[in-house]
């Protein structure tokens, strides 16, 4: 509701009909006869609206819009700083209602934010940010890469752009919102049944397509990492596709922060010592890092500190 000042009260109510002009990428509503640009909110005033009135204001902008909000926009939008608006974009993030991206936040839907998939990527999202870079900076350009739909390897997807040329396989339909950033990548999307926990697609129909394709790379995750040296994951059937996965690519790389040592999964879908590579974060004992070592290259990414 607008008064007569132009203060907006509420963004949204009672929508009648939405639509979007995507040539301008400028969300337009119309309520109640009054059409509201979403591309820039009334100036409220400096300091006026209050934090939790400000986080709210987001969700309803990043439901609305269903694209990555950068931080430069909210903070014009909302008329603060930087600064308030990534203290703003933390406690979101911390509440597991946003996925944090390099300079912005992204909503790819509310049933996806609340599957335990988007739980797992605001996880240790430092050390998984840390991990994924350093495993982006072996990429060459042109490779043909496949990633899971680990949430280590959303990583991945999120600094993939540092990488020129190159083609996207995966099943993450997440990752979809995070390419569609980006120039100059080709993204195919493996077809299958849709999982609404994983918010990606699986089954039969996957794993015959990738019998047929054949990839530079493959970049895969872990839920847990076992002192013998297993990967594993949570059920049969993800450990058969996972492995399906592993078996199509040249170069062979897991992608799984330290804490994933010793945690909890049930089924093993490969050993160490079938990866070409290990990135991986500190703080892994000097004697099971030695003993990884001899089944693996095993790189710590740096800014995670030093074993």
């Amino acid at each position: 509701m607008i008064n007569s000042n132009g203060r907006v009260h509420q963004l949204v109510v009672s929508v009648k009909r939405q639509y979007f002009d995507l040539s301008a990428c400028v969300l337009t509503v119309a309520v109640g006869g009054t059409t509201i640009d979403c591309h820039r909110l009334p100036d409220t005033g400096r300091n006026v609206v209050r934090p939790q009135e400000r986080r709210d204001r987001i969700l309803d902008l990043l439901r609305a819009m269903q694209k990555e909000l950068r931080v430069e926009y909210l903070a014009s939008a909302f008329d603060v700083s930087h600064l308030t608006i990534r203290r703003d974009l933390d406690a979101l993030a911390q509440d597991h209602t946003i996925i944090r991206t390099h300079g912005g936040c992204l909503a790819v839907g509310r049933a996806a934010l609340e599957t335990e998939y988007h739980r797992k990527v605001a996880r240790n999202f430092e050390l998984k940010k840390a991990v994924a870079s350093e495993a982006v900076s072996e990429i060459r350009p042109g490779e043909i890469i496949l990633l899971n739909d680990g949430s280590t390897t959303f990583h991945v997807a999120m600094q993939i752009n540092r990488v020129q040329g190159c083609t996207i396989y995966t099943n993450s339909l997440a990752m979809v919102s995070e390419f569609s950033r980006f120039h100059g990548i080709r993204l195919f999307i493996l077809g299958g049944e849709y999982s609404e926990e994983h918010y990606s697609l699986r089954g039969g129909l996957i794993e015959q397509v990738l019998e047929t394709l054949r990839f530079d790379r493959v970049i895969l995750g872990a839920d847990a990492v076992d002192e013998e040296g297993r990967c594993m994951i949570p059920t049969p059937e993800e450990a058969r596709l996972t492995r399906i996965m592993m078996g199509s690519a040249e170069t062979k790389i897991l992608v799984a922060d330290h804490t994933k040592i010793g945690a909890h999964a049930h089924v093993a879908y490969a050993r160490l010592d079938e990866f070409d590579s290990w990135f991986t974060s500190s703080g892994i004992s000097a004697d099971n890092l030695n003993r990884y070592c001899g089944m693996t290259r095993v790189v710590v990414a740096d800014g995670t500190g030093n074993p």
